[in-house]
């Protein structure tokens, strides 16, 4: 099993599998041009399938597949076809920002991917415009309906909340809750890379955000599957669920079971944290043995998070 030097079993890995992004959100970083990794130093599927083979055999029972937007991978349903069929896998999910949901949704579901995580910062086609550099709401909103109706479960909203764009939207937002079987997590704005973009005024604390969905209606505590960091809520009725997420004001660093790497392999023990193991020094260039390399990542896994170490985009990092 893997268990770092704080008594922290690690059975989550997530993966990216591209540092290509179509959306350029302003959270991510900013909208000028950025330096992606070249097509020969980024993970091949083979690679990825290896370093999972072993990480199931050190105890890890969840992959969630992200990026970038992991749907610009070409064949990626191929990839996620071969991990579902892993003995000792218990789960795989994908993130993703939902612009190609509509045309990939059935594909998805065939490979094996049971449930989604999608991007969804505000209701307004004129807010998403501006957040994303200019793509089209309804895409998304009907990618999430397909989605449904194919039958995902469960479906999660990540809300990133930002005072002055989306602060208001939170109560709305919420209620997507009462009709959809979703789970709508709202997210506190992380300073994650160069971001020319946030500063702390911009935060909203949890207490804050929880305090606005608690105005419409009581909150009852419920559990959330596939656990993670999420304080998980549900209005009485409601078909779906609200969570919260306070990477900022409440820290859940001990109980972080997660590990991460990045599109061009590096192993990364936190998100804030820059500390990286090149995961292809040891399969293409032999320097050891994975296992050795995941013992090395339990080693550099900090018992608190900083905010000011990690200078990485969002996108490079799968987060």
């Amino acid at each position: 099993m893997l268990i770092d030097k704080f008594g922290r079993t690690i059975e989550y890995l997530r993966i990216s599998v591209t540092d290509r992004c179509n959306f350029r959100c302003i959270y991510c970083e900013n909208r000028g041009p950025f330096k992606k990794v070249p097509a020969g130093e980024i993970l091949t599927y083979e690679e990825i399938l290896e370093i999972v083979e072993v990480a199931l055999e050190l105890g890890v029972k969840r992959i969630r597949i992200t990026g970038g937007e992991p749907l610009l991978r070409k064949d990626i349903e191929d990839l996620i076809k071969r991990l579902s069929s892993l003995e000792g896998l218990k789960d795989l999910s994908l993130t993703t920002n939902g612009y190609f949901l509509l045309e990939k949704a059935e594909t998805l579901k065939r490979s094996g991917v049971r449930r989604l995580n999608v991007s969804l910062d505000t209701l307004s086609p004129t807010k998403f415009f501006h957040l994303t550099g200019g793509f089209n709401f309804q895409r998304v909103w009907q990618g999430l309906l397909k989605a449904e109706e194919l039958g995902f479960s469960p479906i999660k909203i990540n809300v990133v909340v930002i005072r002055g764009f989306n602060d208001e939207e939170i109560l709305e937002l919420a209620k997507l809750s009462l009709r959809y079987p979703w789970e709508i997590r709202f997210i506190e704005y992380m300073p994650v890379g160069k971001q020319s973009n946030w500063n702390e005024e911009k935060i909203v604390p949890l207490a804050e955000i929880k305090a606005q969905v608690e105005s419409y209606l009581p909150l009852k505590p419920v559990t959330s599957f596939g656990g993670g960091p999420a304080k998980v809520f549900q209005w009485e009725g409601a078909l779906g669920k609200i969570g919260f997420i306070s990477p900022i004001s409440e820290h859940f660093c001990s109980t972080c079971n997660r590990l991460r790497i990045t599109a061009e392999g590096k192993l990364r023990a936190c998100l804030f944290s820059d500390k990286e193991i090149d995961l292809r020094e040891y399969l293409r260039d032999k320097k050891g043995s994975l296992k050795e390399a995941f013992s090395l990542a339990l080693q550099i896994k900090p018992e608190v998070r900083n905010l000011k170490t990690t200078k990485r985009a969002m996108r490079t990092i799968g987060g």
